[in-house]
């Protein structure tokens, strides 16, 4: 089925709903003029693009650079491509210039779709836009063969027939954002997109009544294909953690969204400010966080401000997603007391037709299922995944793609790079990434666990784990960024050093980490914001030290 079909049976079943909504004015102080398109609208629109794309010469299996703002643009324009079986390239600008033009070199496109600066911005690039031959503009000014959007939208049509897709036909092609390595291109089939909208509807009981409000933008293509209105709000989605909580509560206040979803760098500066101003959110039954292990202190904020509602943290990653979910109410009752004794962070049971396994970490690859080492319930390993909603490869990358996916007959189990453990009722925790461990000659340190308990420090905002040295043989060091922002030093230092170390020595896993460093700002992934890059936190160390 093609994704895009979605689409049209909601325009039939029901044409005069809203579907998407974007904000384009401040009204007033806390109010904003919306536009909007209809089902019905967004359908007919769709379609104009549709035709005037086939027009342009796309046909299906044309991998097309997408570059849109958030906006009725957006949405539009995914689905026509979808429509023509023509397959999406989603790259996060946001990656680097050079990351940036090393993904769209090796994606290969043959067409780019984009805001006008894009398009100027080519011109000093040739190389990376070499395959690039057909040309769309979000401007009035065009050149060559290049088309507007303006002069799409004249076409007069109201119909379009999506092109019959297999369900293992490419979709669209997603791009790691290289937070925890190289950017890689992800393949999604249009059964993975059908799979995972149905997924994701039925682990939030999502009808056509809730009303969603979308921090990351491809998450609107979901709700929309579910029925759901859409409302954009107004912040950039490539800087999350940089987000106006102002705007965002009052793009809240005016659409009344049931269900918000994005990086926990935005709900954590949309917490602070309705607390600072005693605002609750009463609409809202669902605040979607992920993209990073969310702290107990974040849900323990958003359970006052949300009396109708709970958050939520749904584990998984560009190449599998879901793959399992927790609610910060369960959280509360349940598992937050463990993750403050550094037993690691619940992310929830799997979800309905995902299958999780624990194995013994290794760099190696791993050909088939039968070659790799199982471990029991409450054993730390790699965690490996496996059903319909998991990639199968990445793209032109044979070697990146064995290293990561494991055979299993006909099926395969996708390498996560994260470890962890499952518990004795079947639960999954989450103990850092597998690049992030530390290997010292005695023993294995992982970043949650031992975070955790520095974090226990009522001046520490986060903490580091980092290993100093060559794996076998690293030290484990703690760098820490407080809350107050201050690189202390002199007595001031050295008390809060040994505060810190007595605080360590309470449990085995801490108990031996001596090495401490103090951080202004931690670096953080491009994409949410908010993942440490404790690689990066390595270097800078190691280069200190060396100096």
């Amino acid at each position: 089925m093609n994704i895009a079909e979605r689409l049209t049976l909601n325009a039939k079943t029901f044409p005069d709903k809203p579907a998407v909504r974007f904000p384009v004015r401040h009204k007033t102080h806390d109010h904003y003029e919306y536009d909007e398109l209809t089902f019905k609208e967004l359908e007919v629109l769709s379609n104009k693009y549709a035709v005037a794309l086939a027009k342009l010469g796309l046909k299906k299996g044309d991998k097309t650079l997408l570059f849109l703002r958030p906006g009725l643009d957006f949405p539009a324009m995914t689905f026509a491509l979808f429509k023509l079986g023509v397959v999406p390239v989603f790259i996060d600008p946001g990656m680097g210039k050079t990351n940036l033009l090393k993904c769209i070199k090796e994606a290969g496109p043959v067409a780019l779709i984009s805001e006008a600066e894009i398009h100027y911005i080519k011109q000093f690039y040739r190389d990376a836009f070499k395959t690039v031959k057909m040309n769309v503009t979000t401007g009035r000014l065009t050149w060559g063969k290049m088309i507007s959007l303006r002069k799409m939208k004249n076409e007069k049509v109201q119909s379009f027939t999506p092109v019959v897709c297999e369900a293992s036909d490419t979709a669209a092609i997603l791009f790691t954002s290289g937070g925890t390595g190289t950017p890689k291109g992800v393949v999604y089939t249009h059964e993975i997109f059908n799979q995972q909208t149905d997924v994701l509807q039925a682990m939030f009981n999502l009808t056509m009544n809730d009303v969603d409000m979308p921090g990351f933008p491809l998450f609107s293509l979901f709700t929309i294909a579910m029925g759901m209105t859409s409302c954009i709000p107004d912040m950039d989605p490539s800087k999350p953690g940089l987000c106006d909580p102002e705007k965002l509560i009052a793009n809240i206040n005016d659409c009344k969204p049931t269900f918000v979803a994005g990086s926990p760098a935005i709900w954590e500066r949309v917490a602070d400010y309705c607390i600072e101003k005693g605002i609750t959110l009463p609409t809202i039954k669902y605040v979607v966080m992920f993209g990073a292990p969310v702290s107990t202190r974040l849900h323990l904020k958003f359970r006052a401000l949300l009396p109708h509602g709970t958050t939520y943290t749904p584990y998984g990653a560009t190449e599998a997603l879901p793959v399992s979910n927790v609610s910060g109410e369960y959280i509360l009752k349940n598992t937050a007391h463990l993750s403050d004794e550094g037993r690691g962070t619940c992310i929830g049971k799997p979800v309905p037709g995902i299958e999780v396994k624990i194995i013994r970490s290794t760099n190696e690859v791993i050909g088939h299922i039968k070659e790799a080492d199982v471990l029991m319930d409450g054993e730390v390993g790699e965690i490996i995944v496996k059903g319909k909603q998991v990639t199968r490869e990445y793209f032109q990358l044979p070697k990146q793609t064995s290293e990561a996916k494991i055979l299993d007959g006909d099926s395969f189990w996708h390498r996560m790079g994260d470890v962890g453990y499952l518990d004795t009722n079947g639960q999954l925790w989450f103990c850092g990434r597998k690049t992030h461990q530390v290997l010292a000659s005695s023993e294995i340190l992982y970043p949650i666990p031992v975070e955790a308990i520095f974090n226990r420090h009522p001046a520490v905002k986060r903490s580091a784990l980092v290993g100093l040295g060559k794996p076998g043989k690293q030290i484990p060091a703690i760098v820490i960024e407080r809350k107050d922002g201050q690189y202390l030093s002199g007595k001031g230092r050295s008390i809060f050093e040994s505060e810190l170390i007595a605080i360590a020595k309470k449990y085995s896993h801490t108990k031996d980490i001596q090495k401490i460093y103090l951080s202004r700002s931690f670096p953080v992934d491009v994409r949410h914001n908010i993942k440490i890059d404790r690689l990066k936190l390595k270097e800078e160390i190691e280069q200190y030290e060396n100096n």
